[in-house]
């Protein structure tokens, strides 16, 4: 049998509760939606048939309740791949860890997370106003430098080919999302690699007083597909999703609603709009994923 897992590794409020989301075994659907603002959890929820439970701590805010006869949960992770590690961490222990023993259970409790957030166009033909759902995503950040992830040949490839065409000083990683999901949420709406970033100014190409290493990043992946797999935006937590969702056995699909193309230079005047229409897609499809 397995030790039990420490509680300065594992920590568990006096309230029973894990300690940055606040919440309790339970206390959370099996199907989730995740989303970077807190102010995003209302609106998604809001939609709901009923709502059993509200849970708020730090960035980290969660809805639970009920649409179409399916318990869904929406929680807000805040931005960047260093708070989605905390939270699928936490998000996954609320299952698959018994809080009393504190020891993994021996069955594991697959959960689906779909993640509805806003992203970059780097393709002419991705207006924005766009839809688009994340097939893989490439992670331009250092989280997986301190895991070890298995990646498929094709995964390790596309890993080199943004290495080699970005001159980075470090092998990205690049993780496929969730088939079911994508066959479910994302049907009808295009799709492509995501390029997850760790920052939005400097490591997306944006010059404000600083200027970046690579300015041109979006024309040199976007104008540069590997084989028939095209890079088509940007964003700052989808690899993070993908690598953690499976090392940890989980389907996560990523959503994107495109306020912004670089190649045009275009920002969506209504971008409340596109989030808007983006939820409503989810919301229609979630009450037929298993």
């Amino acid at each position: 049998m397995s030790n039990p897992i420490p509680e300065s590794e594992l920590i568990i409020n006096p309230d029973g509760s894990i300690y940055h989301l606040k919440l309790k075994p339970g206390q959370v659907a099996d199907t989730v939606i995740t989303v970077g603002d807190p102010d995003r959890v209302g609106k998604i929820s809001a939609r709901f048939d009923s709502i059993e439970l509200e849970v708020e701590h730090r960035e980290f805010v969660t809805h639970t309740g009920w649409l179409q006869g399916k318990r869904i949960s929406v929680i807000s992770t805040g931005m960047g791949t260093d708070n989605v590690e905390i939270f699928m961490t936490e998000l996954d222990a609320l299952f698959n860890v018994d809080f009393n023993t504190r020891k993994p259970k021996t069955s594991h409790k697959r959960l689906n997370i779909i993640r509805i957030g806003t992203s970059g166009s780097m393709q002419s033909g991705l207006p924005e106003g766009s839809l688009l759902a994340s097939t893989m995503a490439v992670g331009l950040d250092t989280l997986m430098a301190f895991y070890t992830i298995p990646q498929t040949t094709l995964e390790s490839q596309i890993a080199n080919h943004v290495q080699k065409s970005l001159s980075l000083p470090f092998l990205p990683y690049c993780v496929t999302g969730s088939g079911k999901l994508l066959a479910v949420i994302g049907d009808g709406i295009a799709s492509g690699i995501t390029v997850t970033c760790p920052g939005f100014f400097g490591p997306q190409g944006r010059e404000v007083r600083l200027k970046p290493r690579i300015p041109s990043i979006f024309s040199l992946l976007g104008e540069h597909p590997f084989q028939e797999h095209d890079f088509t935006n940007f964003e700052m937590e989808t690899a993070g999703y993908y690598a953690m969702g499976a090392m940890l056995g989980h389907d996560v699909l990523s959503m994107n609603a495109i306020v912004a193309n670089r190649i045009s230079g275009n920002f969506a005047s209504s971008p409340d709009l596109i989030i808007d229409k983006l939820i409503d897609s989810v919301l229609e499809k979630i009450s037929a994923i298993s």
